[in-house]
């Protein structure tokens, strides 16, 4: 686990949906409920990104913009700083190149062997676009510590997308490097921002996988559609390492999109990824976080069931939220916090795609448009995986 508290000076401000509070309540509940003491973890430091790695997926002209708008505090619309989804802040550059450096430390420990499996939830910036910044993200950490295992010897890199919103940024930095495999399961563009995922954008050899649901897919139907697309091709695949993006913006609650998730469908996820680590990756996971704007009821708690999870200790679902952490929350925030770490579902089944195909389903028919366009590069059948 990376972490250090300067990270939550990634900050565009009041009003803003992307509050750090969120990080914040996550590490407060995490320790709380004692998954920063286990044995088994290390909480450690690491350095900001420097220029050097930067530049592995971003234009030098937009590192010095970030670096001139955080300094003097004007935006430059050219390099999409100032805008309301990135408003300039003072010292924006110092902030995003700290939430970069934890991901490439956790891409290193995890490369070189002093962790299995490492977590920035920081992190997950998937919009940052090599000469601009996007959907609330200035540097785009997931696309650089990716590099940074290219360019450290991996061969085969997957990376899988859970935000509700398309991970555009990542999938642009490798959409023709067929060394990295980027699977994005979220809302249809037609209905969210950024407009872009949808299934026949297939990149090199078919390594750009999108799966693009209808607004309204709850647990069930997205973790039929999760099943049905990413195990197969995380097996076929064979990644050297997996990097994961654990955006929580999916839940019914979340203010900014329309899918209707609960924490309980969202921590199977995490539980099939990290087993889908083990199999196909030698275990080498790296977790990040992502998007998330209900900042008490959902990322804290989403966020602290995926540290459990990659420490190897799943919380039960019926656990108390202790009375502490409902304190702080209370505090920084004003909020009532949630009672306990489920929704009310201690077990979400799924659907499995050999279970049969339903024409009518529309989530059904997303799931066929992307099995159509990616599978056969990948010696699989649409309808069989075989």
């Amino acid at each position: 686990m990376f972490w250090d508290e300067r990270l939550i000076s990634y900050d565009f401000g009041p009003g803003h949906p992307m509050n750090p509070v969120r990080v914040e309540l996550t590490m407060a509940l995490a320790r709380e409920l004692g998954v920063l003491d286990r044995p088994n973890v290390t909480v450690s430091g690491f350095d900001a990104a420097d220029d050097k790695l930067l530049r592995l997926v971003h234009e030098e002209g937009y590192i010095a913009a970030v670096k001139h708008a955080g300094a003097t505090g004007t935006p430059d619309p050219r390099h999409g700083l100032g805008t309301p989804d990135n408003p300039v802040f003072l010292g924006m550059h110092e902030a995003s190149a700290l939430v970069a450096g934890a991901s490439v430390a956790a891409a290193e420990a995890v490369w070189t062997g002093r962790a299995e499996h490492a977590a920035n939830i920081s992190g997950g910036l998937h919009h940052a676009l090599s000469g601009g910044a996007s959907g609330f993200c200035v540097y785009n950490d997931p696309a650089i510590a990716i590099a940074w295992l290219l360019d450290n010897g991996a061969e085969r890199v997957a990376y899988v997308d859970i935000d509700v919103h398309h991970g555009d940024g990542v999938q642009a930095a490798f959409y023709d490097d067929p060394r990295v495999m980027t699977i994005s399961l979220h809302e249809t563009p037609r209905t969210l921002f950024p407009g872009t995922g949808f299934p026949d954008e297939t990149g090199a050899e078919g390594t750009s996988v999108n799966i693009s649901l209808p607004p309204g897919t709850g647990d069930g139907p997205w973790l039929r559609a999760f099943d049905a697309i990413i195990p197969p091709l995380l097996r076929r695949f064979r990644p050297d390492v997996l990097v994961t993006q654990h955006g929580a913006d999916g839940h019914a609650l979340d203010p900014l999109a329309h899918l209707t998730l609960s924490v309980d469908g969202q921590r199977t996820a995490y539980s099939l990824l990290h087993r889908l680590a083990h199999e196909t990756a030698g275990g080498r996971w790296i977790a990040t976080g992502g998007g998330g704007y209900e900042l008490v009821q959902v990322v804290p708690r989403a966020w602290t069931h995926l540290l459990a999870e990659a420490a190897g200790g799943p919380i039960p679902p019926d656990t108390p939220t202790p009375e502490g952490w409902r304190e702080i929350a209370r505090h920084r925030t004003g909020e009532i916090a949630p009672l306990r770490m489920t929704d009310g579902t201690d077990e979400v089944r799924i659907s499995r795609w050999g279970d049969g195909y339903d024409p009518g389903s529309p989530v059904d028919q997303a799931v066929l448009a992307t099995r159509r366009a990616v599978f056969p590069e990948h010696g699989l059948d649409p309808m069989t995986d075989e």
